[in-house]
């Protein structure tokens, strides 16, 4: 497994992350990682990127990115439930009336080539670094179960049950036919 280092989305890694981004059609047909921010789903690919590129200069966008040598490979996005309100599977997870996290670890994305090679468990890794030194708190993820099933690692963009549970993360309830809640707290 190749080692990978990780820094935090801000001005200075923006673009990075903006290449690619780009070089994959702004992710998912045009998101830019917007759809977690907002419940805004009319604005085009161009509108999203500019939106986020704001949202990164002011410090309201968080994520672990992750870098092999000096290519940029992926990342995990991460961010108060101010920054990001939404999740998916929200009706189930809101009719328990829980208690909102410190923090949410919303998707992953990992670019071509270096899907299956450890890059969004160090992107999950990075992110519980960097949400440690923001003070740390009890942070949610929302990952899929793929036990006793093959799924497309591009699909995985919350990420894998697995994977969590890997780095730490705690079984809470699930929201989904596959889809759980985990939860860690550092501080």
């Amino acid at each position: 497994m190749a080692e990978f280092e990780t820094k935090p989305l801000d001005a200075s890694t923006w673009p990075d992350f903006a290449r690619l981004v780009e070089a994959n059609d702004g992710i998912w047909g045009g998101c830019w990682c917007m759809w977690y921010h907002s419940k805004d789903r009319g604005e085009t690919p161009a509108e999203k990127r500019k939106a986020k590129e704001c949202l990164v200069r002011e410090g309201r966008a968080h994520a672990s990115l992750v870098f092999d040598g000096r290519t940029y490979v992926g990342w995990c996005q991460y961010g108060s439930p101010d920054e990001l309100p939404r999740i998916h599977n929200a009706r189930a997870y809101l009719a328990t009336k829980p208690a909102l996290p410190s923090w949410r670890i919303t998707c992953f994305f990992v670019g071509k080539g270096y899907r299956g090679k450890g890059v969004a468990a160090a992107a999950l890794n990075g992110a519980i670094e960097q949400i440690t030194m923001l003070g740390g708190g009890r942070i949610e993820g929302y990952p899929e179960d793929t036990e006793g099933r093959k799924a497309a690692p591009a699909f995985l963009f919350n990420g894998s049950l697995s994977m969590f549970e890997r780095a730490g993360f705690a079984l809470s309830r699930k929201i989904g036919k596959r889809r759980w809640v985990v939860t860690k707290t550092v501080s």
